[in-house]
């Protein structure tokens, strides 16, 4: 090798072997190596895009959409899910979200509506703008027993495969019943068997699941990639049954759920959108700005 050639060299534009060595032995310092004291550094991250579902600011949004949209993304948020358009057309929606440089991946949509009117709702979620339609709720009338649940399972798959072919995805948002055992099996369990996971993909609410006593990393392992998204709302303990659910419902970062411990697991679950939630909130906009607060900083 010529003087100034590559790595041995020291001409211009070269590195001298000895500044080569000093700035690897700097970069290696990080590192660590079987029977090394120095830690290896972990690697953290933080959420990109924080969202709300807007059922947190619901009576907001019947007085005035826009303007309660308006102090959503000033709050710090960049993404909204919608639970219903207040009136507001598809396309009104659409406009309205991109002006305040919102994006709205999702909008919950009922049950009901799979039996009735299926069509127009995917066209109006595709003329909204959304990648997803969440079914949220189940007639308590309609799960009473392990095979209500399996046709519930079947209604839900044959929904996913019609959005599918109008370019949306499907996926379920569960509260606490089907963690209730039912004939000796979890609801959820059964539901979540009776689907096809690439037509009926979760959207997991974490404080639901919490206070039903499951534990959303076994099912994230158990169903990995399955869960693009999450409703990120706090719990302030661990309830009994008879503890009402709105008494133990906190702004995210006031509660006792480990936040950390959940999203340090986000990649494994396929986590892709995160939403604020809060059903009862005292002050809504006072608690989404603390709940986005408190995740503009969270590193896992």
């Amino acid at each position: 090798m010529k003087p100034g050639d590559g790595m041995g060299g020291s001409g211009a534009g070269g590195m001298d072997r000895r500044a080569f060595l000093a700035a690897a032995g700097g970069l290696a310092a990080g590192l660590t190596f079987p029977g090394s004291p120095i830690p290896f550094p972990r690697m953290t991250t933080r959420i990109a895009a924080i969202g709300l579902q807007l059922y947190t600011v619901r009576d907001l949004m019947q007085k005035d959409v826009e303007g309660t949209i308006a102090q959503v993304a000033a709050a710090g948020y960049q993404e909204v899910e919608f639970a219903g358009y207040f009136g507001k057309t598809p396309a009104e929606i659409k406009a309205m979200v991109a002006r305040h440089n919102l994006v709205a991946p999702s909008a919950h949509v009922p049950f009901e509506a799979i039996a009735k009117g299926w069509d127009q709702v995917l066209a109006d979620s595709v003329a909204a703008g959304h990648q997803y339609i969440v079914v949220a709720w189940i007639p308590e009338e309609q799960r009473k027993t392990v095979d209500a649940w399996k046709h519930i399972g079947a209604v839900l798959t044959g929904a996913g495969a019609a959005a599918k072919k109008a370019g949306l995805q499907l996926a379920y948002h569960n509260h606490s019943y089907e963690f209730v055992p039912l004939e000796g099996q979890r609801p959820y369990d059964v539901l979540l068997a009776a689907t096809d996971p690439q037509l009926v993909q979760l959207e997991m609410d974490l404080f639901w699941i919490t206070y039903g006593g499951g534990d959303p990393l076994a099912y994230f392992a158990q169903y990995p990639g399955r869960v693009p998204m999450v409703h990120v709302k706090d719990m302030m303990k661990k309830p009994t049954p008879t503890v009402a659910p709105d008494s133990v419902m906190a702004d995210v970062g006031k509660g006792t759920i480990d936040w950390r411990r959940i999203f340090a697991r986000s990649a494994q679950a396929g986590i892709k959108h995160y939403f604020v939630e809060h059903d009862s909130p005292k002050d809504p906009i006072a608690s989404i700005r603390a709940s986005c607060a408190y995740l503009q900083t969270l590193e896992f």
